[in-house]
Parts: C-alpha cells; sequence; structure tokens
C-alpha cells in the first residue's frame, strides 16, 4: 500500500537527508525493511509525535512506530530542535517499567485515544505500523511523565 502524502508531510518537518538516517538505523534492526516501508514508518512516527505534541491524553505507540523513534532520539541533536520546533518543548521517551514511566496498561483504551490523536492531527492510519493490540512498552512524557500536567508531580 503507497501512501501518497508521505513524502509531503515527512519533508515538511523533517528533512529528506534526517529521514534517510533514521530510515538507514531502523534497517538495522529490520534488515528486510523496504525504503517504502521505511518512509512510511518515519510518516507513522511522525504522525504520532504530531500527536503526543498536541494532546495530553495519554498515548503510546505501536512497536514498529517505537523503533523509528529510538533511532530519531538516539540522534540527541536532531531530535532536540525537532521537538522544540514541533511541541515548543522536548517530547520525552519514557520506556514502561521504568521508575518514571507511565504503569498505565497499553490496552485498546490507550490505541484507540491514540490512533484517534494522530488523525485528528492530520495523519493516515497505516495498519502496518498500527496493527490491532499494537501499543508499545513506552510513553511520551508529556502524558504519562511523573511531572506531566496529567499524571504526576
Amino acid at each position: 500500500m503507497t501512501i501518497t502524502l508521505t513524502r509531503p508531510v515527512t519533508t515538511k518537518l523533517i528533512s529528506p537527508r534526517l529521514s534517510a538516517r533514521l530510515i538507514a538505523d531502523v534497517r538495522k534492526i529490520r534488515p528486510g525493511m523496504t525504503d517504502d516501508e521505511g518512509e512510511r514508518g518515519v510518516y507513522a512516527m511522525l504522525g504520532y509525535l504530531t500527536a503526543c505534541a498536541t494532546t495530553t491524553a495519554p498515548l503510546a505507540p505501536s512497536k514498529a512506530v517505537d523503533d523509528f523513534w529510538h533511532a530519531f532520539v538516539l540522534r540527541t541533536t536532531d531530535y532536540a530542535v525537532f521537538s522544540n520546533r514541533l511541541a515548543g518543548r522536548f517530547l520525552h521517551h519514557v520506556p514502561d517499567g521504568e521508575p518514571d514511566g507511565d504503569k498505565d496498561d497499553k490496552d485498546m483504551h490507550t490505541l484507540g485515544r491514540t490512533l484517534a490523536a494522530v488523525k485528528a492531527a492530520g495523519f493516515h492510519i497505516d495498519p502496518a505500523f498500527w496493527p490491532i493490540n499494537a501499543a508499545g512498552d513506552c510513553s511520551q512524557c508529556h502524558a504519562g511523565c511523573t511531572d506531566s500536567p496529567v499524571g504526576g508531580k
């Protein structure tokens, strides 16, 4: 399945060069990934991060989306600039099970909230990257950290 808006949307949020680097990074753990799947994965991750920037609801990525997010977070300078530009703050990655992590079960409610937030942010839901029961073991800090306006200190 091809998503026609992938390239125009992603190039508005990150450069084609950064997108290619993220795809190459994820390919290290997903060696059979095609270029098309890589572009769709970057798009899905950007949709998720845009949703994180625009909602206070607890959200969680799918495992596939989380793989792209991990690759992006490791490019700390690029990720910090992106987060600040998109959200006006750093979008933290908080793995569940960590002392500061969101302990909420990643159930169908979390997945439903996440998908609704991604759609509300103007992104298409690609079933290959958002399979049913696909929530990953992490959350975005704004809605999941102990110092979150929704859940903590």
